[in-house]
Order: structure tokens, then C-alpha cells, then sequence
């Protein structure tokens, strides 16, 4: 029998109107993101220099460049809370692709990212540009790991991670693995740091599967992508920032996880219901 993951949604046929739609949202989408790497680049030149490690100004290009992708996509952003200011992190579920748009728009956050997107053509550029946290899946790596989180909290950085580990059908929010949290209960961190949970829901538009916006297993980056352009009438997306909590008022990283996990798959499960 079939799980979710071998069932994609069916993809319509893009027809004269829809490449129109393609071109024109496309070639401003295009626009704003190399357009705006370039900018981010040069900015970082001499913000290098000055600034080292922290970055004060290029997040602000990255949210700019992501609001504005989100308008030529025509989809509209409800947002509901506030972005923590305390030290620490964000945790969110995660549905695709749109996400990165979507998370980097409401908040400046350095994302954390498996190592092989490094490698991805094009999306690779972008991530090390914008400074995202690259990490490998195999245990030798763990120590240095630590402490590339740890350097990059200390410096300011707002982490982003999505801890079920890979992306859904945008209707489900899936068990969520802990081991990332196990960062923030190092002696160093554990009494400063902080967890934000934030829910991400793509609400399909009118009519069409609940799934259109979601990205998963096998899925083609460039066909979903030219689905969601060529979409006559958008849906929307929200966005909820639920209460961050201290990271020292768990006993450990499971719990916190747990936590984390059962805050957002609430709001998620009564958003699409």
C-alpha cells in the first residue's frame, strides 16, 4: 500500500496564459534574487571587513529580496505573533521549497541546511551567500558542528532549522528529530539560548488539491516551480510565531523537541482542518 510520499498531486496543464504568467512572475522572481545576490555580495565586501562574522546589513537585502518574490509570486502573507528578540533560535515545520521565501521574509535568520544543498546548482550560490549553516549526517562531524553553532550564536545569528528533516505535502507536520536541539544544552549556551516555534501553513488555492504547494521525495524543483508561477489565483500563506521559551526549563533535548513539536502541529492541524 501507498504511503503519502509515492502520491503526488496531480499537475495541470500550463496552458497560453499560464506561460504568460510563467514569464512575467518568473523573470521578476529571477530578477530580485540575482539581482539582489549581487547587491548582497558587494554590500558583504565591506561588511566583511568592518563587521567580521556578524552581519548587520546583508539579512536586510535577503528579507527585502524574499518580500518582494512573495508579491510577484501573488501570494499573500498573513502573519500572526512577533519574532522573538532574545538570544537564540527558530524551529518550524517544513513543506518546501516556498518556505525559504516565506521564513526569510517575515524575520532575518541564517538557515541550517543538510550539506548536499551546498552542491545544488544555482540554490547552492544562494544558501553560502546568505550565510546558512551547512551540516553533514554522520557522527565524526558532530564536535565541529558544535561549535560552528556555537560561534555563529555568539556572533548574533538567528538559526532557522527544520527538524523533521526533510519536507512534506504541506496538510501534515511530521515527528520531529531532536538531534539539533542537543546544541543549545551546552554549557555554554543552555542558560542564554532560547527556542521560538513558528507554524508555517500554505493554504492551497480555492479549488485547487491542498497539496499544490507542497514539495516532497522525488518531486522535480523545476516543473513544481512552473506550476506555482503559472497559478492563476494564489492561495496565501501563514505564518504564526508561538511563545519562545528557555531552553534551560527543559530537561533535555527530547523535551524540548517534543515541545516544539506539539506547539506547531496544533496550530497546523486546526489551520487546515
Amino acid at each position: 500500500m501507498s504511503g503519502w510520499q509515492d502520491v503526488p498531486p496531480p499537475r495541470q496543464r500550463i496552458g497560453p496564459l499560464g506561460w504568460l504568467r510563467v514569464a512575467w512572475r518568473g523573470g521578476l522572481v529571477s530578477l530580485a534574487t540575482y539581482g539582489g545576490l549581487l547587491v548582497l555580495l558587494l554590500v558583504r565586501l565591506m561588511e566583511w571587513p568592518l563587521f567580521g562574522q556578524a552581519r548587520p546589513v546583508t539579512p536586510r537585502i535577503t528579507q527585502g529580496v524574499c518580500r518582494f518574490a512573495l508579491r510577484a509570486f501573488g501570494l499573500p502573507l498573513v502573519v500572526q505573533g512577533r519574532p522573538m528578540t532574545a538570544p537564540g533560535a527558530i524551529v518550524a515545520n517544513h513543506a518546501g521549497w516556498l518556505d525559504i521565501f516565506v521564513l526569510n521574509a517575515v524575520q532575518q535568520v541564517y538557515f541550517v541546511a543538510k550539506a548536499e544543498v551546498a552542491a545544488w546548482p544555482g540554490i547552492g550560490w544562494l544558501a553560502r551567500a546568505t550565510g546558512t549553516v551547512f551540516i553533514a549526517r554522520k557522527g565524526v562531524e558532530a564536535k565541529r558542528q558544535q561549535e560552528v553553532f556555537e560561534a555563529r550564536l555568539h556572533a548574533g545569528h538567528r538559526l532557522l532549522f527544520f527538524p523533521e528533516g526533510t519536507s512534506t505535502d504541506a496538510i501534515r507536520v511530521l515527528p520531529f528529530k531532536s538531534t539539533l536541539f542537543q546544541a543549545f544544552f551546552e554549557p555554554a549556551l543552555v542558560r542564554s539560548m532560547h527556542i521560538q516555534p513558528v507554524t508555517v501553513i500554505l493554504h492551497a488555492p480555492e479549488g485547487a488539491d491542498r497539496r499544490h504547494y507542497g514539495w516532497w521525495g522525488d518531486m522535480d524543483f523545476a516543473s513544481h516551480l512552473l506550476q506555482v508561477l503559472a497559478t492563476p489565483r494564489q492561495g496565501r500563506v501563514e505564518v504564526i510565531f508561538h511563545p519562545e521559551v528557555p531552553v534551560d526549563a527543559f530537561e533535555n533535548r527530547k523535551v524540548l523537541a517534543q515541545h516544539c513539536e506539539r506547539v506547531i502541529r496544533t496550530a497546523h492541524v486546526r489551520a487546515v482542518e
